[in-house]
């Protein structure tokens, strides 16, 4: 990454779509190491655009697209998938030939169809999905190292020129990300069953123990063991966001799941006929997992997922 204060950005006017944990993590980050000469935050929550102004994360703040957009070199979006069209729509007419457009959303099939035919000739779209996160929001909720060592895909449209593809990998890995290129399509069957169906599990579970709540006095909250205790953080997510995930990926996303329901009927047929060498093996595999993304950095192997221990059980 390169260090605040750098004497040439690459980037001339980044504008930031939407200042929620990833707009505002972005704005952190771009800021710090020095990757673009000017930063205008755009936002149309006047709440939102008062906290940018006090956080002072962004030269400029603004609640009109079209001001953002206007003279600006990258646009990045971190709205919601399902308001990235109408965003596009209002900018497009304002930006700069050579400008590039690009965005955070989990889905990406669905934002190519929805933001590329607004875009000009001679602006160009250039799709990402950082993978990182927390289950925080808001403008307070970002910091400037969350992207450093997280993997972001990007999936230019075919046609897209190489240039363009290179200036938003600057700035991914310019905030510390691995950087991969796939096309949409092929993004988000892999993020449906790496993100999408385990956020769909943990919604109904956690909403199976929410009207269970009345029939265990509310036991199931009191003595949350370690796995439901971890799926109400996935579920903890935010609901806008997930309904237009689900919504825009919806053939991945049931392609999945039939094939995780398929999966699970064998899981039950095993517990129901007292098969143990299934269950052994079935356990084996996935564990094997675990640690495989452990090896890769993408999670800690230290004991409770590195979470804190209580202060006195700290010695």
């Amino acid at each position: 990454m390169a260090e605040a204060g750098t004497p040439s950005p690459a980037i001339g006017r980044l504008a930031i779509v939407g200042l929620g944990l990833i707009g505002s993590s972005i704005a952190r980050a771009a800021r710090r190491y020095g990757l673009a000469r000017e930063i205008v935050a755009v936002d149309t929550d006047e709440a939102v655009r008062d906290r940018v102004r006090e956080l002072g994360i962004a030269d400029h703040v603004t609640g009109d697209p079209a001001e953002g957009a206007a003279g600006t070199d990258l646009v990045v979006l971190c709205v919601p998938v399902g308001a990235m069209g109408p965003v596009a729509q209002a900018m497009a007419r304002h930006l700069k030939p050579g400008a590039i457009v690009s965005d955070v959303g989990s889905v990406k099939g669905s934002v190519v169809a929805a933001v590329q035919p607004h875009l000009p000739e001679g602006v160009y779209l250039v799709p990402g999905h950082p993978i990182a996160g927390t289950e925080y929001s808001g403008p307070d909720a970002g910091f400037s190292t969350l992207f450093a060592g997280r993997w972001c895909i990007l999936t230019p449209p075919e046609g897209t020129p190489d240039e363009a593809a290179e200036r938003v990998r600057g700035l991914w890995e310019g905030m510390g990300a691995l950087v991969e290129t796939m096309s949409p399509e092929h993004h988000d069957l892999v993020l449906a069953i790496t993100s999408h169906v385990p956020h769909l599990i943990a919604y109904n579970i956690v909403g199976t123990a929410a009207d269970l709540e009345a029939v265990t006095q509310s036991e199931v909250i009191k003595f949350s063991a370690s796995g439901f205790r971890d799926f109400t953080r996935i579920a903890a997510s935010d609901p806008t966001m997930w309904r237009d995930i689900f919504l825009n990926n919806r053939d991945a996303v049931l392609e999945m799941l039939g094939r995780f329901n398929e999966d699970l009927a064998a899981l039950a047929r095993a517990v129901r006929w007292g098969d143990g060498d299934a269950l052994h093996a079935m356990f084996t595999r996935t564990r094997a997992i675990r640690r495989s993304i452990v090896a890769l950095g993408q999670d800690t192997a230290a004991p409770d997922f590195g979470r804190p221990r209580p202060a006195e059980d700290a010695n």
